[in-house]
């Protein structure tokens, strides 16, 4: 957990960089630092690992102050990646990852190890990419290195300044699927910063909006776009913000997390028995005993038998992560109306019916006139 308690910068020419600012990352979470330039936002992360000083305040690691570790501890513990990536040009791919795992005297193996174990998890294959120099890499490779370095040691924090600012759209939006997919299983404590709406409510559980060092509105994603505090929040993510909704966000915002599902071992009978006749037209979710999902099963065109001679299979599906888009451009190419959600090991989480994307472009259209 990250707590920020009425954080304050000024410099000695009067300048307020950050002005009171009080927040907490829970522990798992990604907070993106979203606003315009010069904001304070950048200063706000960098007074977390104290690469900036604080004026006054205090900013709390699992409930301790950060000025009670030595500089060098503190940042060995903290993960940092940064737009400009900064790997060090006469290192290898694996020294550059393996700089922090060796300053906290892990063996040679060991860090080794960890290398190709990161380099997987960012989609460069080891064998082709350990050995090679960062000039004989692409933008994105060495963006995707430098994410790689970031979680070398493990850390148990991870700030991110602009990390997919400097390369091309196409290669931006791979890399920030990727680094979802990755969060999702490491489950690192995280502040990102970025001045842009749409990847800030692409990658946040929360976000922390900034204006000239004060914040505006500490919330969720959704709550940021379709219920905006004041003017400033209001126009900075844009009178746009319903169609926007459907570009920025992700479907286990608004999704159906409690569904009737279906055991592929259990008949039809006992099925219908269970869930009652009320849900005879819906197509109801199929998966193992494990949670893992098969298809659909729609009652009223199954009379009788084992629920999986009856089992529609189906390429209606999408991540957690799935931004509402996306969503429904499957949902339109495949002629339905509902999508399984599934997490990165194929399990059900809920389902996305066409409705509850019209639910929430309703919720922006009622946000609006409001301020």
């Amino acid at each position: 957990m990250i707590e920020l308690e009425h954080v304050t910068k000024s410099f000695a020419d009067g300048t307020m960089a950050v002005d009171d600012v009080s927040f907490t990352v829970e522990q798992g979470e990604l907070c993106v630092l979203l606003g315009p330039s010069g904001c304070g936002k950048t200063t706000t992360m960098k007074m977390i690992n104290r690469l900036v000083t604080l004026s006054k305040g205090k900013i709390l690691l699992n409930g301790t102050d950060v000025l009670q570790f030595q500089e060098t501890e503190l940042r060995k513990q903290i993960g940092y990646a940064i737009q400009e990536i900064g790997l060090f040009p006469h290192m290898t791919v694996a020294e550059n990852i393996e700089v922090v795992p060796e300053l906290k005297g892990w063996p040679k193996a060991k860090r080794r190890e960890r290398a190709a174990e990161l380099l997987d998890m960012v989609k460069l294959p080891p064998k082709e990419f350990m050995d090679r120099y960062p000039k004989e890499l692409s933008g994105g490779q060495r963006q995707r290195v430098g994410v790689a370095r970031s979680l070398g040691a493990d850390p148990e924090y991870l700030l991110m300044d602009e990390p997919f600012g400097a390369i091309d759209p196409i290669t931006r939006v791979d890399l920030q699927n990727e680094f979802l997919k990755i969060q999702q299983n490491i489950k690192k404590t995280i502040v990102f910063v970025t001045h842009d709406i749409y990847e800030a409510i692409k990658m946040g559980d929360k976000i922390a909006l900034m204006n000239r060092g004060a914040l505006i509105q500490f919330d969720s994603p959704f709550n940021i776009l379709f219920n905006p505090q004041d003017p400033f929040v209001a126009d900075f993510v844009g009178r746009d913000r319903a169609l926007k909704g459907l570009q920025l966000i992700r479907g286990k915002e608004v999704m159906r997390k409690s569904v009737v599902t279906a055991m592929e071992t259990e008949t039809v009978e006992d099925l219908k028995s269970r869930v009652g006749p009320e849900h005879a037209k819906d197509d109801i979710p199929v998966v193992k005993e494990d949670g893992s999902f098969l298809g659909f099963v729609k009652l009223q065109e199954a009379e009788s038998g084992p629920v999986s001679e009856h089992l529609r299979h189906t390429q209606a599906v999408a991540s957690l992560d799935t931004v509402l888009d996306e969503a429904l451009s499957v949902m339109l190419s495949g002629e339905r109306n509902m999508l399984a959600m599934l997490d990165n090991e194929q399990r059900l989480q809920g389902v996305l019916a066409f409705s509850d994307i019209q639910r929430a472009l309703s919720d922006a259209d009622q946000s609006r006139g409001t301020l």
